[in-house]
């Protein structure tokens, strides 16, 4: 019985993992850039010239963009799936020294 409900909640926290990053990705402007996951085959066509590659491979781009709306322009552009990057997480970052 306990095998069964880890099996069923194990891909619930998952999807619940990846909604919560699209949804930030898609409404909030706090991440610095964007990974997508699974492009288009004609998606580096696609994308306007004020985005950067960061990194790319088969599987995955990571791009740099200004505008607030970038997730939103990355789907129109082909992208599968956007998710933010370079967030520094939950905790607080170190303070610096100066």
């Amino acid at each position: 019985m306990t095998i069964r409900r880890v099996l069923i909640a194990l891909p619930l926290l998952v999807l619940g993992w990846l909604s919560t990053l699209v949804a930030v990705s898609l409404m909030s402007d706090a991440a610095p850039g964007y990974v997508v996951v699974l492009p288009s085959s004609d998606f580096m066509e696609r994308l306007e010239p004020d985005m950067s590659v960061l990194a790319a491979s088969q599987v995955t781009v990571t791009l740099a963009a200004e505008d607030p709306r970038a997730a939103l322009r990355l789907y129109r552009a082909g992208a599968r799936l956007v998710l933010p990057a370079g967030l520094p997480g939950c905790l607080p970052l170190p303070r610096q020294a100066s």
